[in-house]
């Protein structure tokens, strides 16, 4: 038998002390090696960090300031992080998601960004010179009681400063005449029982650069133009050829025999030609005569038929046409808002003029009338040209739907002015107006669900295709001007 198998069977046959006792070392034996490996480890471990410490000791970096020279303080590779990638809802929910970077510091203050908490400001002039929109325009629309009223306001009034005049070719309700007297400006009230007179055919402001030649013809153009969109808007309808023969027949007569023509003289020769000229004038011009006629002495009588009491001066700040006398006469204000629209039609076609807010209140009556909706549509296209930031405030997007037929010409320019305009600004609409709002504004989802539930002052803001809900904030001294709800308290 081999010592082995004589162990195996001492160990076999051994008591059980000795069973237990041979357990045991064999424990301790085992526990010894995992001692061993271990501190063999530790060792390798500590000779490692040994000679990575050692690596870095020897190894020579860049000052904390950099090297001297140009390049100091500069860092000698880029910052890089990993990439992530993760939805739109779980990023939406880290703090620089939550808004957009603003506008910038240039421009007017008009209150605070609701989402980031920082001011909002807004200028048409320095947005175009940075490219951020190419159309100067801005449309208004709210319901009453929403404070788009106080907002434009704001906007034109705080513009004042900047060098920016202010244009209002019509007040139907008279709010803005305050306004116009608080700035140093000037508001020029019409209607019957006043001296006012406005006479359409004035030479009015003459633009800087053009000769005596141009400028003859382009008063000439401007006259004949007046007369007929006057006479269109009195008959309701586009003139003939032959009216528009007999109109610039009698407006040249009148040109010649007075140093200063006015609107009755166009008349009587509308009515009752001279010899020299075609005998069959006075039966191609009747209609437009007596159209003409009750500007002079109908019902329409009393404001355009003499001399002009008031004289546009494009220097000062701000000139509003104060309409609120008339307004319940709806024939009367379109003839009032053409004079007044063609009166200050030169000063906003001077290239020299400046930068120039012009306003349309209560949009929805100007825009009734062809021949109010075409300069509107010029003076929009030629904004930028003339330095002009036009904005039309009215009630409700579906305003426009009572603008001429589906399909007419009409309807086609109340359209082109929403194209035209990159700046719109609605404030809280009804229920019903919320669908023709977002289709019509290209609004998303979101943001078609935020309009009724804005509070006063409150408004969405599409500049192009950035949006902003702003809170509109006013000085207590601009609350108690621009308020306009006096009369209800």
């Amino acid at each position: 038998m081999s010592e082995r198998e004589k162990l195996h069977t001492s160990v076999l046959v051994a008591p059980a002390s000795e069973r237990r006792k041979y357990r045991k070392q064999r424990r301790q034996a085992a526990a010894r090696l995992v001692a061993e490996q271990r501190r063999a480890e530790t060792e390798a471990a500590k000779a490692k960090a040994e000679a990575e410490r050692a690596e870095r000791r020897a190894t020579t970096y860049l000052p904390k300031a950099g090297e001297p020279g140009a390049a100091m303080l500069r860092t000698p590779g880029r910052f890089r992080l990993p990439r992530h990638q993760d939805t739109s809802a779980v990023l939406s929910a880290q703090y620089p998601f939550l808004a957009e970077g603003g506008l910038g510091s240039q421009g007017v203050f008009v209150g605070q960004d609701m989402y980031s908490g920082g001011s909002f400001v807004y200028d048409p002039w320095e947005l175009y010179r940075r490219g951020i929109i190419t159309a100067p325009n801005m449309i208004l629309a709210g319901i009453v009681g929403s404070g788009k009223s106080s907002l434009a306001k704001s906007l034109y009034t705080r513009s004042l400063p900047f060098g920016r005049r202010v244009y209002i070719a019509c007040d139907p309700k008279g709010e803005h005449t305050a306004v116009a007297e608080a700035v140093g400006g000037k508001a020029i009230v019409l209607g019957h029982g006043l001296r006012t007179r406005l006479n359409p055919l004035d030479e009015g402001h003459r633009p800087s650069g053009l000769s005596d030649r141009e400028w003859a013809s382009t008063l000439a153009s401007r006259r004949r133009e007046l007369l007929g969109a006057l006479a269109e808007t009195v008959l309701g309808r586009d003139l003939s050829p032959l009216e528009h023969t007999a109109i610039d027949t009698a407006l040249t007569a009148a040109v010649r025999d007075a140093e200063v023509p006015i609107l009755p003289m166009v008349v009587d020769r509308l009515l009752t030609p001279s010899a020299e000229e075609d005998g069959r004038l006075a039966e191609d011009g009747r209609l437009v005569a007596h159209a003409l006629r009750r500007l002079v002495g109908g019902d329409l009588a009393g404001l355009f038929d003499g001399p002009s009491t008031v004289r546009f001066d494009p220097s000062l700040p701000m000139v509003s046409l104060d309409l609120s006398r008339v307004a319940e006469n709806a024939a009367l204000l379109s003839v009032l808002m053409t004079c007044a629209s063609a009166w200050m039609e030169a000063a906003l076609m001077d290239p020299d003029g400046g930068k120039r807010w012009m306003i349309y209140d209560e949009a929805w009556r100007l825009m009734a009338h062809p021949a109010l909706l075409r300069r509107m549509d010029a003076q929009w296209r030629l904004a930028r040209h003339y330095g002009l930031a036009n904005m039309l405030v009215f009630h409700k997007l579906s305003d426009l739907d009572n603008v001429g037929d589906q399909g007419s010409a009409m309807r086609s320019l109340a359209n082109s002015l929403l194209a035209n305009a990159e700046t719109r600004v609605i404030y809280r609409q009804e229920s019903d107006q919320l669908s023709l709002t977002a289709k019509t504004l290209g609004l998303t989802g979101t943001e078609q669900h935020l309009l009724p539930g804005l509070g006063t002052g409150q408004g969405l803001w599409r500049i192009k295709e950035r949006s902003f809900v702003v809170q509109h904030q006013m000085h207590p001294d601009e609350l108690a001007l621009f308020d306009t709800t006096t009369r209800m308290i």
